[in-house]
């Protein structure tokens, strides 16, 4: 099977191929290898291969699988393979190994999935750009030099790429519909607890995030998570397994109340600018859908932006200061001395002086938004609003620069730390890390389903997505209006090959 060849097909059609024989399955691994090899070195975005166990697994798989041996890619965070590295993007871990393979995982294998590698990851997931200094930075096959987001930056990287047709993503404040804006592909964010996080994790980030994909079509990322979704035994939510994904993907939306906005709300106080390319592609949507009979008005969220963007950041400060503490327990290295960046190091320092009084008071805002958003619903199906306030930054444009990671450096002053965040370092932050992308975190904290759909392409020649966030547990409805909207004019069919072209160009 020719490279070029295996880049027409999502996962599903690649799976039908297999079935009815036109290709064997050892032929579709070995185009997915030869892709890696010849495409990786300059996209950047895998960390590792596993060539051979990939060869053997396939060998192994039964005959009646639904994907039947499709090469897919995991992520290098979370979601691990028994005795192979999981680096979580850190020089700090890159010699860590889990003992036992993530339960999405083993469910991911079940339906037919090969891994032949691990994407990259920006260090323990923190940003919304993918530039680890322990790794090479993955760049957007629509552009050298640009990013393709984060944190689930490599595994978009290499599905717009045209190395697999969906990769395995997490998203815990944008991360998997970032990416997916950013490089033209189809990114769902499932409601909270649909996908386990067992067996290391029943909720990371206080259930903020959830595993799934980045894929080229909606059959794929419905297939998956028809194979994946459903509890684990020791799972903190009761959300049973479910079926029907798939098929609730040919039957006709019904007429919706859909919510448009420019997100103002949740941008509010974090300085950001809305380019005009993303007004434009959340206008496209709007018409797009009002043509397809749907009820169309626009309406901002009820929501407070700046109490949200402090509650995100109040519990990231203490997770993060958390999990360096994980990561010291399991390298056996004092948290001091951990080879990790200078930002990281300083925001875990940060979490450090956080009291409970605080970390809990900003749980319980995540309630206040998901009630608000709960009665929002009551009058609105979804909301339709941006995923970023622009296309693509540069690669380096977002990363800390060294003035910045050197002002966090004087936090190892003892005593320091609690005078920053008095002063009010958090704002401070949340006008780094948000401002660009202050609309995804909404999702995340209420709970909901959540999507980033390739609306439009942008003058620069860079893609636009656009956010559509449906009620909480209501994944198949925001699944079957996604299918609906593929059918439409306006959504921008990724070609691989094209995306190669304006990269050279």
């Amino acid at each position: 099977m020719h490279l070029d060849e295996y880049q027409q097909y999502d996962a599903m059609g690649l799976a039908e191929l297999i079935r009815c024989r036109e290709v064997s399955r050892e032929e579709v691994l070995e185009a997915a290898l030869t892709a890696i090899e010849k495409l990786n070195p300059s996209l950047n975005a895998l960390v590792r291969t596993r060539y051979e166990r990939a060869r053997q697994e396939s060998q192994k798989l039964p005959t009646d699988t639904l994907f039947g041996g499709v090469p897919t890619l995991s992520k290098d965070l979370l979601m691990g393979l028994a005795g192979e590295p999981l680096a979580f993007g850190s020089a700090s871990l890159s010699l860590w190994c889990p003992k036992e393979d993530a339960l999405l995982i083993q469910r991911a294998r079940a339906a037919g999935l090969v891994i032949v590698g691990q994407t990259a990851t920006p260090e323990l997931g923190l940003m919304g750009i993918t530039e680890p200094k322990a790794y090479p930075h993955p760049q957007n096959p629509w552009r050298a030099g640009y990013s393709p987001g984060g944190s689930s930056g490599g595994a978009a990287s290499a599905v717009a790429g045209g190395i697999v047709p969906m990769a395995l993503a997490g998203d815990g404040g944008g991360s998997i519909r970032i990416p997916a804006s950013y490089c033209g592909l189809f990114g769902f964010k499932p409601s909270r607890g649909r996908v386990p996080l067992a067996p290391a994790h029943g909720e990371v980030w206080q259930g903020a995030v959830i595993e799934h994909a980045v894929t080229r079509s909606v059959r794929d990322s419905a297939a998956l998570l028809e194979h994946t979704n459903g509890m684990a035994a020791s799972g903190p939510y009761p959300v049973l397994k479910e079926t029907g994904y798939v098929a609730a993907l040919s039957v006709q939306s019904p007429p919706l109340r859909i919510a448009f906005s420019l997100g103002e709300p949740l941008s509010r106080g974090l300085g950001t600018t809305l380019s005009c390319e993303v007004r434009l592609a959340v206008e496209k949507a709007a018409t797009a859908l009002a043509a397809m009979g749907h009820e169309v008005e626009w309406c901002d969220p009820p929501v407070d932006g700046e109490a949200l963007a402090d509650s995100y950041l109040t519990l990231y400060l203490g997770h993060l200061a958390a999990d360096l503490t994980w990561v010291s327990q399991q390298t056996g290295v004092p948290v001091h001395k951990l080879d990790i960046e200078p930002s990281t190091r300083a925001i875990g320092r940060l979490g450090t002086k956080l009291s409970a009084r605080d970390y809990e008071l900003a749980k319980r805002y995540w309630h206040m938004a998901a009630e608000q958003m709960s009665r929002f619903h009551q009058r609105y199906d979804v909301l339709i609003m941006p995923v970023a306030a622009d296309s693509a930054p540069k690669i380096g444009e977002l990363y800390p620069s060294v003035a910045r990671e050197r002002m966090m450096g004087l936090l190892a002053i003892p005593g320091l730390p609690s005078l920053a965040l008095k002063a009010g370092m958090l704002k401070r932050l949340a006008v780094d890390a948000l401002s660009r992308t202050p609309y995804t975190q909404l999702a995340n904290l209420t709970g909901q389903p959540a999507m980033s759909v390739p609306m439009h392409v942008a003058a620069n020649g860079l893609p636009v997505g656009v956010q559509v966030v449906g009620r909480l547990g209501e994944d198949k409805q925001l699944l079957q209006l996604a299918a609906a909207m593929e059918q439409n004019e306006t959504w921008q069919h990724f070609s691989p090959q094209q995306a190669f072209r304006a990269q050279a160009g």
